[in-house]
């Protein structure tokens, strides 16, 4: 079966092979996975394999000259609960070069009796480094999650992600000479046997950059040191543009749209962060995400703005940012909603709110969701009568009353 962004499948035999495949490319791709615990962290350094490290310890996961991964998930360590399934840019600041170089990339599973499913990759722009999916214990089982989710950082970042601390080390003394390695490939891997350092100096510091994310793209943010630091999401729009005369004291006075959230966290709550009901949330406690005030007007030039506290990232499973017309009439188009995630270390995400002719009132915008212990950002821009419809739409299971501001 074809896979979409976010699907799940169950796994039901044990011995897998995963290939990332490519028209042919001038950018050289190389794949890994990491073995993480329940934290979204490796234990240890055996517990990323790569070029470097072809063969965990067990033996239950092999990375293979032709970039393709065997896992057999009967040798699994019971330590482990997820296997995140990798691509990354080789060099790619130095070349500068990105995933949206690529086309036509797919990811295929098989198993003992041929194919299983594949995951089509496309819609990235500034990544160097891509999660393909992920293959995770539930209930006793293993399942496979279709993420397809990038980071700007590359190898380094996304070791970081993992738990893996990358430095300057000098590489360990080259090993003895071993059959079949007169290839130009063999020649360039034994080149590249430890993971390579961050970049000393950037040109642009990815701070600087905008990314403008289409409908189902993803993008997750790169984590500086241990954690995320703080996440401002803001949404601004503009006011219709008033008429005058007789008829005027019949149109819309103005469109008030209220910024909010539906949040999950990892110990199972649910709620909903809104001005609506005074529900401001928290920054420093439960839920960690804080909405800043109410702007009714529109004229604010900040706009409303929800803040997340990065330090606790790993307590939060999953955020939904939507917006709703409290009073007014339902014209998105002149409303020309933006709304924006910046990061420390990220750059500026901006998502427009630009399917327009919806008359509904409610609009889910973006959906974070915790990727090996950071967010990715997903463009969802997709309408609904009320916050309740939506609710159902993304299985966040709250109940819903009618309430008014005070």
């Amino acid at each position: 079966m074809e896979l979409g962004k976010g699907q799940k499948i169950p796994l039901n035999e044990n011995f897998l092979t995963i290939k990332f495949q490519r028209p042919d490319s001038a950018l050289e791709i190389d794949t890994a996975a990491f073995l993480t615990q329940s934290n979204g962290k490796v234990a240890g350094d055996e517990d990323f394999v790569f070029y470097g490290n072809a063969n965990h310890n067990s033996g239950a996961v092999t990375h293979n000259n032709d970039d393709s991964i065997d896992i057999d998930l009967s040798r699994i360590p019971r330590h482990v609960e997820k296997i995140s399934l990798t691509a990354t840019i080789y060099d790619a600041d130095k070349r500068r070069q990105n995933f949206s170089m690529i086309r036509g990339a797919i990811l295929k599973i098989f198993g003992s009796r041929g194919e299983i499913a594949t995951f089509p990759l496309e819609n990235f722009s500034v990544e160097t480094a891509i999660v393909l999916g992920e293959i995770y214990r539930y209930k006793g089982a293993w399942k496979f999650n279709a993420t397809g989710a990038g980071f700007s950082g590359g190898l380094a970042a996304l070791c970081n992600n993992f738990g893996i601390e990358v430095t300057n080390a000098q590489p360990p003394p080259p090993e003895p000479p071993k059959p079949k390695i007169n290839t130009q490939r063999e020649r360039t891997r034994r080149e590249k046997i430890t993971i390579p350092p961050p970049p000393k100096t950037r040109e642009e510091p990815p701070s600087s950059k905008k990314v403008e994310l289409r409908k189902g793209q993803k993008v997750s943010l790169i984590k500086k040191g241990s954690t995320l630091g703080e996440i401002v999401i803001n949404l601004n729009w503009s006011q219709p543009q008033q008429k005058s005369g007789f008829f005027s004291r019949f149109t819309s006075k103005g469109i008030d749209l209220d910024l909010a959230c539906l949040y999950e966290l990892k110990d199972g709550t649910c709620n909903a962060v809104q001005a609506l009901g005074n529900h401001f949330g928290n920054f420093d406690y439960p839920p960690y995400i804080a909405l800043d005030g109410d702007d009714r007007t529109g004229a604010v030039a900040a706009g409303e703005t929800i803040r997340v506290n990065g330090k606790y990232v790993d307590r939060i499973r999953r955020i939904l940012i939507y917006t709703f017309i409290y009073e007014g009439a339902a014209n998105w188009e002149e409303a020309k909603g933006v709304v924006t995630v910046n990061c420390p270390g990220s750059p500026e995400l901006i998502v427009r709110m630009d399917e327009y002719g919806s008359k509904k009132h409610t609009c889910a915008i973006a959906l974070l969701e915790n990727v090996g212990g950071t967010f990715s950002v997903e463009k969802v821009v997709e309408f609904f009568d009320d916050s309740e419809k939506m609710d159902r739409a993304f299985n966040w299971g709250l109940r819903w009353t009618v309430g008014r501001k005070d």
